[in-house]
């Protein structure tokens, strides 16, 4: 069925590129014969609005269904430990260590780099 929506769907936007075309070209016609331009043709206008309504539809088919506007109809079945476990805000190294009473600058020349070249 999506794969019928999804062909139904092209034959929308195919239908609504045709229109705007024939459009276009209704007053290109218009302008060549020095006629004014008071409105489309109503073949056009049904045209295009058919084939809006027929986009519209076959979207909303195609996408699949919508998720709930509000969040507290997904975070009721997650428990508060859940809610506050936030694994992005956890930071193991940053400037705020340096403002600590006893904290000593780390000498570079100190560390042993065979561990380093034996992982690699």
């Amino acid at each position: 069925m999506a794969f019928l929506n999804k062909i139904v769907l092209f034959i929308g936007f195919v239908s609504l590129l045709h229109a705007a075309y024939s459009a276009a070209q209704h007053r290109a016609y218009l302008r060549i014969t020095d006629q004014e331009f008071t409105n489309l043709p109503i073949d056009i206008i049904f045209q295009a609005i058919l084939s809006l309504f027929l986009i519209i539809y076959n979207i909303l088919q195609v996408v699949g269904d919508f998720k709930e506007i509000r969040a507290a109809v997904d975070l009721q079945v997650k428990s508060w430990e859940t809610l506050g476990n936030i694994p992005s805000f956890y930071t193991f190294n940053h400037r705020g260590k340096a403002l600590a009473p006893f904290y000593e600058q780390p000498n570079p020349c100190a560390i042993d780099r065979s561990d380093l070249s034996a992982n690699n």
